[in-house]
């Protein structure tokens, strides 16, 4: 039992059914078609649907309680006593029952935020935090106005440490997650060029990403790159720790080794090592490192949980392909900067004659997408052999890359199954093939085909 509805009505006011101490609430129900034991219904509203039409169906499915817009009329055939809870907006309600957990169950907070790596951080942060502490953390990329309360109240009671990644696409979300969240410690992990459709400029999306300090407890500790100079105003400020390669940072990761299954490296004369490809990692091991260490996890425990990480999927995988290729699965998302990082990775890999890029869009990048696209070619280069791209948007990549590069075969397809065809080809065992795109193309089904069984 998470808590009651007793618990709930000290919350929100207006309600009608039985309300009791007793009566048990397990989980938090959003999709109507899921079972879930004792939940509480939040029927969310949207562009296309309202949940309100599937109170009946949620009941069956084992709703014992529901959130309800005021505005809206109940349905019959509701349960004699049926608790419901009146609100103005269901969204927000959650929101607010939320805050109202977070804060009963008082464990400590840390918020993860960033253009890219953000995930890879959590799972990182959560992996150290769980070799000493009782631990909850959003589950893949739960992370948005709804994701995260629904994180927060899927937290068991006893939980000692809460781990939250925050997204965003506009100004003020975070700022939204700060508040409802209110972390101890906040990490910054870069700046790049997501959502600046929205945001305008880099400028723009550093001013949103620093909406994490809204909600920062008095004394709590911001984490950022101390390398990223859209943070240098940040560096001096007090409670802050930077993270970085160059020697003005407060934490200076040295010695950078990438091996075939691993990327190793020196952070306060210590040795780490995390089964992740890619110095950008060394960065976000940094972050998890450094916070270990101030919440007094010792360095063989970390080191320990750096090892053992358990990673949200479709993050930079290494597959085994068809005729012993090599797949990389780095197809869940992509902005410029983490599409050039894992470019410059697929160069440094040894052991390959045939380095395959697999490219498409990177959305929501509006008038600047034909500016950032073709950056991308910046960094296509021997030993990269050849750069196949789908999309409206790739194109300018391939169209940048035959400028800079016409040694580099260089194919742009406008058809899925055009490109899914001529994929086979570049299946054999020296041969490395990497995936990477924004999440609304869907790479992943290029990769099921090519991956052993």
């Amino acid at each position: 039992m998470i808590f009651t509805t007793e618990w709930i009505s000290r919350i929100l006011k207006d309600f009608d059914g039985e309300i009791n101490g007793h009566m048990g609430i397990n989980g938090i129900m959003t999709d109507s078609r899921k079972e879930t034991e004792n939940a509480l219904f939040v029927p969310i509203k949207g562009e296309k649907f309202d949940a309100h039409d599937f109170l009946l169906q949620a009941v069956d499915n084992g709703a014992t309680a529901t959130l309800w817009n005021r505005m809206t009329n109940l349905p019959d055939g509701l349960p004699a006593g049926f608790p419901v809870f009146y609100v103005d907006d269901t969204t927000t309600a959650l929101q607010q029952i939320a805050h109202a957990y977070r804060n009963e169950v008082q464990p400590l907070v840390i918020g993860i935020t960033g253009s890219n790596g953000k995930t890879t951080t959590k799972d990182l942060v959560a992996s150290v935090m769980k070799s000493t502490y009782r631990t909850h953390y959003t589950d893949g990329n739960y992370n948005n106005h709804i994701g995260l309360p629904l994180t927060i109240l899927s937290m068991p009671k006893d939980t000692e440490v809460l781990v939250l990644e925050m997204g965003m696409s506009d100004y003020g979300e975070i700022e939204l997650l700060s508040d409802l969240a209110q972390p101890d410690y906040a990490i910054i992990t870069n700046i790049g060029e997501s959502h600046i459709e929205y945001l305008g400029s880099r400028e723009g999306i550093a001013k949103a990403k620093l909406e994490i300090t809204a909600g920062l407890k008095t004394g709590g500790l911001l984490f950022i790159d101390g390398d990223e100079e859209l943070l240098s105003h940040v560096r001096k400020r007090q409670n802050t720790i930077t993270c970085g390669f160059s020697e003005h940072n407060d934490e200076v990761i040295r010695g950078v080794e990438i091996g075939a299954h691993h990327t190793a490296f020196e952070l306060d004369s210590n040795e780490y090592e995390v089964p992740l490809l890619g110095k950008h990692h060394a960065l976000n091991a940094a972050f998890a490192v450094t916070l270990g260490r101030e919440l007094n996890i010792s360095v063989e425990a970390i080191r320990q949980a750096l090892t053992s990480l358990k990673q949200t999927g479709m993050r930079f995988e290494m597959l085994e392909g068809k005729k012993g290729a090599s797949i990389i699965n780095d197809a869940y998302n992509a902005s410029p900067t983490s599409m050039k990082a894992a470019i410059e990775l697929v160069k440094q890999l040894e052991g390959f004659n045939e380095r395959v890029l697999v490219l498409g869009d990177v959305l929501e990048l509006g008038d600047h997408s034909a500016v950032y696209h073709r950056s991308i070619a910046e960094v296509v280069e021997a030993p990269i052999t050849a750069v196949l791209t789908l999309g409206k948007e790739a194109e300018h990549i391939s169209a940048a890359v035959k400028e800079r590069q016409p040694e580099i075969l260089c194919r742009h397809y406008t058809d899925r199954e055009n490109l899914a065809e001529d994929l086979h080809s570049y299946l054999r065992e020296d041969a490395v093939l990497l995936f990477k795109a924004s999440r609304g193309l869907q790479f992943e089904k290029f990769i099921e085909k090519l991956i052993k069984a």
